[in-house]
C-alpha cells in the first residue's frame, strides 16, 4: 500500500492490511497484537527512510522501498534456497 503515491493514517493502513490478511487466511491470533506488530514495523520503516511521515500520516518513499523491496525479494530467495546468513549451528559435544 505504502508504494503507491496516497498518504494513509495508520488506522486505514491497518484496516487495509489486516483485510488482505484476512483474504489469504494470514490473519491469525489476536488483532490488538498484529496491530501493535505492524505499528513497530511501520515506525522501523520510517526510521530507516523507506516511509516519510508526516504528522498523523504515512507516505512511501518510492527510491527507497524499491530498494527494500529488492532486497527483500533477494533475502526470501537465498532463504528458500537454503543458504541462510548464519553458519549452521553445530551439536553441542560433551567432553570427558
Amino acid at each position: 500500500m505504502l508504494s503507491k503515491k496516497a498518504t494513509f493514517e495508520f488506522k486505514a493502513l491497518f484496516t487495509i492490511v489486516h483485510a488482505n490478511l484476512k483474504v489469504r487466511n494470514a490473519a491469525s491470533g489476536g488483532e490488538e497484537m498484529l496491530r501493535l506488530r505492524a505499528y513497530e514495523k511501520l515506525q522501523n520503516l520510517v526510521q530507516a527512510g523507506y516511509v516519510k511521515k508526516t504528522g498523523k500520516e504515512y507516505q512511501g518513499v518510492p527510491a527507497g522501498l524499491q530498494s527494500f523491496l529488492a532486497t527483500a525479494a533477494e533475502l526470501n530467495e537465498k532463504f528458500a534456497a537454503g543458504h541462510h546468513s548464519r553458519p549452521p549451528a553445530t551439536p553441542l559435544v560433551a567432553t570427558k
